[in-house]
């Protein structure tokens, strides 16, 4: 890579959102707005090797692609009438896009580009994927290789995506005060989506895909700064700061996993916690009830407070479980509180709620439950039992290097039954 295409990558990451946003507002159409975006970027690559990088190229990029936004329209007769109103300039129309691109709205451009992206209408996996396109500015290519599927994949649920919002003629809007909260939930679930697939992959050969753990938070820290008054949104960065602050001490020296209870505390990351406790503390100065994210952002800080496994207040977590209970009555939440209460109270309690949601739907095809419950099985020194558990575990799960780590753990649980 040249250093022209890094800088220019480099600014497409930081700008794109921006840039994408206010042109959507223009064009009302988020895969044309891409598109005369993407024709801004091939721009630079033709003429910045030449002349050099200006000196402001998101500026550039901008004004670049507000031109290709022009003469666009004025070629699309199905568009007349927009370019009427904003062409009532004498001239040529330039002093009124120059108007609307310099308003002091920037800020909610990219907050209906990320409303727009993750709009119910799509399913879930387009929706992370338009994020991650049109929000964050990675390739398809990019978006690809993180979650371990075809790049054709990726490009059909992005088309799929624009066709739907365009078909459907979803507004570049802020939702409805009535809709917001219902609407934010939903971008929430794609920034949550996003870090869990990097924090703890669900296929391939590697554990962690930090590039998508620092888009999330990316994609979380911005979107804090656009909503700095919803406190689910800074439970949500509160989360994933100190989830993230885990990554150097949650993979071993050969890329296996290293579960919580047994990493080096010192490797993790105290800017991180810092930061997680920051937001934490600013959607508690909000003084709403807490939601969901918060509550899972104070169990996470109930863990960093922690200096040693040992010292963790598993009653206080467990406590904190309940309540996440209460807010998301659902068995993955019932699970991870019966690990809580199993170190709290003893194995044999964890394993009487674990058994209680054994057969749960949800649970059919769920790693984490056969993983939790051989983890409780050895505990009790129930070792056969808890072999064939995680080997129904390294069975389900579609990551290699998990998959190595459980099928090892059954066969040292079997190894230990035969000892008896």
């Amino acid at each position: 890579m040249t250093p022209v295409q890094a800088t220019l990558d480099a600014v497409w990451r930081l700008e794109s959102a921006r840039i994408v946003g206010a042109l959507s507002r223009l064009v009302r159409d988020v895969g044309l707005a891409e598109e005369l975006a993407h024709d801004a970027v091939v721009a630079a690559l033709s003429e910045w090797p030449d002349k050099g990088v200006p000196p402001n190229p998101g500026a550039w990029l901008m004004t670049t692609a507000r031109h290709r936004a022009i003469d666009r329209l004025r070629r699309d007769d199905r568009l007349a009438a927009k370019v009427a109103v904003l062409a009532r300039d004498a001239d040529d129309g330039r002093a009124d896009f120059d108007a609307v691109l310099e308003e002091d709205d920037v800020r909610d451009d990219v907050l209906r580009l990320i409303f727009m992206a993750c709009h119910p209408v799509l399913p879930t996996d387009s929706r992370v994927a338009l994020t991650l396109r049109v929000v964050a500015g990675l390739t398809t290519a990019e978006i690809a290789r993180a979650f371990v599927v075809a790049e054709s994949t990726v490009a059909q649920r992005i088309v799929r995506a624009k066709r739907v919002l365009a078909d459907r003629r979803v507004p570049f809007a802020l939702p409805p005060p009535a809709e917001r909260a219902e609407r934010l939930s939903s971008v929430l679930e794609v920034v949550y989506l996003v870090f869990n697939e990097g924090y703890t992959a669900t296929a391939g050969d590697e554990w962690l895909r930090p590039e998508l753990i620092h888009e999330a938070l990316r994609l979380g820290r911005v979107l804090a700064g656009l909503a700095p008054d919803e406190p689910e949104v800074h439970g949500l960065v509160a989360l994933m700061e100190i989830q993230a602050s885990r990554s150097a001490a949650r993979v071993g020296p050969s890329g296996e996993p290293v579960p919580l209870l047994e990493q080096r505390r010192g490797r993790w990351d105290q800017l991180l916690i810092r930061r997680g406790f920051a937001a934490l503390l600013r959607a508690e100065r909000l003084g709403r009830p807490p939601g969901p994210y918060v509550v899972q952002a104070a169990i996470a800080a109930c863990h960093a407070r922690a200096r040693r496994a040992e010292d963790t207040d598993w009653r206080a977590i467990a406590a904190l479980y309940a309540a996440l209970r209460r807010l998301t009555p659902n068995p993955v939440v019932e699970l991870n509180r019966a690990v809580a209460v199993a170190m709290a109270d003893g194995p044999e309690q964890g394993l009487r709620i674990v058994d209680a949601i054994a057969d749960h739907p949800m649970l059919r095809d769920y790693h984490l439950l056969p993983t939790v419950r051989g983890d409780l099985l050895a505990r009790l020194g129930r070792w056969s039992e808890a072999g064939a558990e995680f080997e129904r575990a390294a069975l389900s799960t579609g990551n290699t290097r998990e998959r190595g780590t459980l099928l090892r753990r059954a066969a040292a649980a079997k190894a230990s039954a035969r000892l008896l």
